[in-house]
């Protein structure tokens, strides 16, 4: 990893937790669920401004460079309907499709939910589910995972108030695996090397790579986390 000062691409603190919560809970999230590897990317490219936008607390400082997870997800393409289509499924098969599901909205979540938590660090406030809903992800960058969100929800569980339901679920197990203090680790070690990393495309060999390096195995006693992956 480059960290000298004339290759920082200034990348902003919340684009980096953004995508890097994406990108741990693609692979590490994945990884510990037993789901199938997943090939992703992160693509650094010149940020779009919008001079007539106001500033707020809520609101990403406009820089010179943004971030973007592209692939990551274990169902590429979703069916019209997803009834229909495992109609002719094993238990197995329609077992490991829902599991799939479930993975790849929880990874969507986590972006968010990882900007979420630096605002939180960082201006000093707690962060924990109750005071922090899939609405107020808007405020985090989250409103084109939440569109995506909601074709799969809505794909996956006909009856809204299933929907509703499995959505709370999926949140809090989102929520549950960024402020997980190993995983939060991870995160924000992978935030750094994407703020200083002056590559254009940072490949998903290169992720893996720096997460392995750095991870190791948490000590426990008594239920507590003694010594985490970072």
């Amino acid at each position: 990893m480059n960290t000298q000062p004339n290759t920082h691409i200034k990348i902003h603190n919340r684009i980096a937790y953004h995508q890097a919560g994406h990108a741990v809970a693609i692979y590490l999230g994945n990884k510990q669920k037993q789901l199938p590897a997943v090939h992703f990317q992160i693509v650094i490219k010149t940020q779009e401004r919008d001079d007539g936008q106001q500033a707020d607390r809520f609101m990403r400082p406009p820089g010179k460079y943004t971030a973007t997870v592209e692939g990551g997800r274990l169902i590429q393409s979703l069916p019209l309907s997803f009834t229909e289509d495992t109609l002719y499924f094993s238990w197995a098969q329609t077992e490991e499709c829902l599991c799939a599901f479930e993975a790849d909205v929880i990874n969507l979540l986590a972006g968010s939910l990882a900007e979420a938590k630096y605002i939180a660090s960082r201006d000093g406030e707690v962060f924990t589910a109750n005071l922090i809903n899939l609405n107020a992800l808007h405020f985090y960058g989250g409103s084109s995972d939440i569109e995506v969100i909601s074709e799969y929800i809505e794909c996956f569980i006909p009856n809204k108030v299933e929907r509703e339901q499995k959505l709370a679920e999926l949140f809090l197990a989102a929520f549950s695996f960024v402020n997980k203090s190993s995983n939060w680790r991870a995160i924000s070690a992978l935030a750094d090397y994407i703020r200083y990393e002056p590559k254009g495309i940072i490949h998903c060999e290169d992720v893996i790579s720096f997460l392995d390096s750095n991870h190791k195995s948490p000590i426990f006693l008594n239920g507590i986390e003694l010594i985490g992956s970072y």
